[in-house]
């Protein structure tokens, strides 16, 4: 995907999500989230948000810690809110294509601006799903480009950091497939850190997970069950996905 396709489902994403926050009223418990509150999802994206900004607008080469979300409810949080999604979304469109600052996976884009309007267009986009279910309405699905971009991130960057807590005492193989796109990975599980390879590259799987590439994204999110006919095979794996798997 281009850069600006990123920022553009990012700007669409943030959008969503405020006004499905706004919706569902900041004390309204995130049921994909627990326990946390409508109040703790804005703090937590907001501040997120301002983070990715400062490493892209003061082409910040080491990592540093988030800011501090304000003590803020209701509309002020809102408000605050999207003061930071905006500033994000104009920082990536106004940013020189040749930025250097840091990034944090270990597989990622080709450069350090496609890195930072991929990770906060997903990291929107997965957020936004939560604040639809405190609202009490099923997440409304992303194409299928973007879809299989976000499970590709998940299972070749996040999973592959020492901190994934992903792991089988015996190796074991998970393959999984989106039947509308026609991308698939194959995940070798053991005690070190997943190794997920593009395609269909192993003669054997324990457990395949396949489905549309928006009900991949959601469920290896854990944003809704990882269960159901596209999960066939040792479907002990899945559960130790849904047990484990969380960023």
């Amino acid at each position: 995907m281009k850069i600006s396709e990123y920022v553009d489902t990012l700007a669409l994403e943030g959008e969503l999500l405020a006004g499905a926050a706004e919706q569902a009223g900041t004390d309204a418990p995130v049921p994909t989230c627990p326990p946390w509150r409508v109040t703790d999802l804005l703090r937590h994206v907001g501040a997120v948000h301002r983070w990715a900004t400062g490493y892209v607008a003061d082409a910040q080469v080491e990592p540093r810690p988030f800011p501090e979300a304000p003590e803020r409810s209701g509309p002020e949080l809102l408000d605050w809110f999207r003061a930071g999604h905006g500033a994000l979304v104009d920082t990536l469109t106004r940013a020189p294509d040749d930025v250097l600052c840091w990034t944090f996976l270990p597989t990622a884009p080709p450069s350090p601006l496609a890195f930072w309007a991929r990770r906060q267009a997903h990291e929107t986009t997965v957020h936004r799903f939560d604040a639809q279910a405190a609202q009490g309405i099923a997440c409304s699905p992303v194409m299928p480009e973007f879809a299989e971009d976000g499970v590709d991130e998940l299972l070749t960057g996040f999973h592959a950091r020492p901190r994934s807590r992903v792991r089988t005492e015996e190796p074991r193989v998970l393959r999984v497939r989106a039947i509308d796109t026609g991308a698939a990975w194959t995940v070798h599980l053991s005690r070190e850190p997943a190794r997920t390879v593009r395609g269909d590259t192993a003669d054997r799987v324990d457990c395949e997970v396949s489905g549309e590439a928006a009900w991949l994204y959601a469920a290896l999110w854990n944003r809704h069950p990882l269960t159901g006919p596209g999960v066939t095979g040792d479907v002990s794996l899945a559960r130790l996905w849904s047990d484990t798997a969380g960023i």
